[in-house]
């Protein structure tokens, strides 16, 4: 059975630095600048294809194993909903296994897993990914599956209520009882107030039970449609054969009409403008014994160049027991947290950059809270923490995560659909390349300034001993 889940969408780092193949893997794992006259270049053999009803097809042949990962990317998230349809993108992720007209309810399973396969999909503010990884002498079955629910979902009424069930369930486990969900959809809140990435994927209890199945059903017709989609195939196929698969099953699949203008609207850049005032501490009550934290601060949208450097950023100050802020508050003569982390969340439209971890016990939430943020203000304006060498060795960790990506057929598909669908060419990779390889400590200084200047951040805390 699949195992439904949302996920946090954002970009794998990706890096491009110059050396000569003979000593790249030690420079790399030494952290040593690259020093070489050749450029290692990145060219993936891709071959893309768009169908008259806008359907984007990318095949990338890879016949070492006789496997494949087949992607669908639709360009719906939860930021598309309008009132009554809060939670709808996810709800509709999990009826789109409950069957469709020509492969009715239970189907789907039964043709993967009968085939040794495995499959999943996630649900975004930006966008629904759904996936499957399986043998060589499947890919027909799974195209004309895939074009059937694309198409002729069934949205049984039965299976409807059922399933809204299994989301109320999930929406209790997976949120409003566990302390690292609970503070993070706080988190977003306090940033992203009164915009559409304000407010939960999975929505909220009274969200959920106000869907209808006539609304969904209308949401799933207009974006649930060719033009709307990317599919993508990696692995032991070839090309042009399940290209005429492609053509068969998919070609007589209608495109949204309304949809470029139904779009238009909810893409406004308006609509995702920070709203919220920053500069305040909130404290909320949550099950776990030990106080965690999350310090949050205005971020930057996808594909931004100062979203670039602020991913450098917080790869220095919290990515690893090597990082600077784990150095200081876990590791250091006086610590005060069991672990740490720093993450830079980007949007299509906006972005939040956020520290996290968890407080020793004993240790005061607000002598921490004044401590850190001191820390953060004067880190900018030292060498200690951001200077060449941390610099070159995050883009040296970035290269490494790039290249193990890549290197499976999933890993492939998914780095491919990504760039694709957030912006309509999977060869903007390059352009990443450039951008990082062209990021320097000063440029990650005057960013880190900028980010960490006083009054512009909120600090959360989850605690069993916090007023409920």
């Amino acid at each position: 059975m699949f195992n439904c889940y949302i996920s946090i969408l954002s970009l794998l780092v990706l890096l491009l630095v110059s050396c000569s193949s003979g000593d790249r893997q030690a420079n790399v794992q030494s952290g040593q600048k690259y020093e070489s006259d050749s450029t290692l270049e990145i060219n993936l053999d891709v071959k893309k294809y768009v169908l008259p009803n806008g359907l984007r097809v990318l095949i990338y042949e890879n016949n070492k194993l006789p496997i494949y990962s087949y992607y669908t990317f639709y360009d719906v998230g939860g930021r598309y909903e309008g009132k009554g349809l809060v939670g709808a993108t996810h709800y509709l992720e999990h009826m789109m296994f409950k069957g469709a007209k020509k492969y009715g309810p239970g189907e789907f399973d039964k043709i993967i897993e009968g085939s040794g396969g495995s499959n999943n999909a996630y649900t975004s503010f930006d966008s629904t990914v759904y996936h499957e990884n399986l043998p060589v002498g499947s890919i027909d079955k799974i195209i004309d599956l895939e074009a059937d629910r694309m198409v002729n979902l069934l949205v049984e009424p039965a299976s409807f209520e059922r399933e809204r069930k299994v989301i109320l369930d999930e929406r209790l486990r997976r949120y409003d009882t566990n302390p690292r969900q609970k503070i993070f959809l706080t988190m977003m809140e306090a940033v992203f107030g009164g915009t559409p990435y304000g407010r939960s994927v999975i929505g909220t209890v009274d969200e959920i039970n106000g869907i209808t199945r006539e609304r969904m059903l209308e949401y799933f017709k207009i974006h649930y449609a060719p033009n709307n989609a990317v599919v993508v195939i990696a692995g032991d196929v070839d090309a042009d054969k399940t290209m005429k698969l492609i053509r068969k099953s998919y070609d007589q699949i209608p495109a949204s009409k309304n949809l470029n203008s139904i779009k238009e609207g909810l893409d406004d850049n308006k609509r995702y403008t920070f709203r919220k005032k920053l500069g305040y501490s909130k404290d909320i009550y949550g099950v776990n014994p030990l106080p965690m934290f999350m310090l949050a601060f205005r971020g930057m949208p996808l594909g931004s160049r100062k979203g670039f450097v602020m991913d450098i950023l917080s790869s220095i100050m919290g990515d690893g027991q090597s990082s600077h802020l784990h150095q200081l508050f876990v590791l250091g003569k006086r610590p005060m947290l069991t672990n740490i982390s720093a993450g830079n969340y980007t949007l299509k439209k906006n972005g939040v950059f956020y520290i996290s971890g968890q407080l020793l016990g004993g240790v005061n939430k607000n002598t921490f809270r004044k401590k850190l943020l001191r820390e953060l203000y004067k880190v900018c304006n030292s060498d200690k923490a951001i200077n060449k060498r941390s610099v070159q060795k995050t883009k040296n960790q970035y290269l490494i995560q790039y290249f193990s990506e890549i290197q499976s057929n999933n890993g492939m598909a998914h780095f491919l659909g990504l760039r694709e669908n957030f912006f309509g060419d999977y060869n903007y990779y390059k352009e990443e390349l450039s951008i990082y390889n062209s990021i320097d400590e000063h440029e990650v200084k005057k960013t880190c300034k900028e980010v960490f200047k006083p009054g512009s951040h909120v600090f959360l805390s989850i605690w069993n001993k916090n007023a409920n």
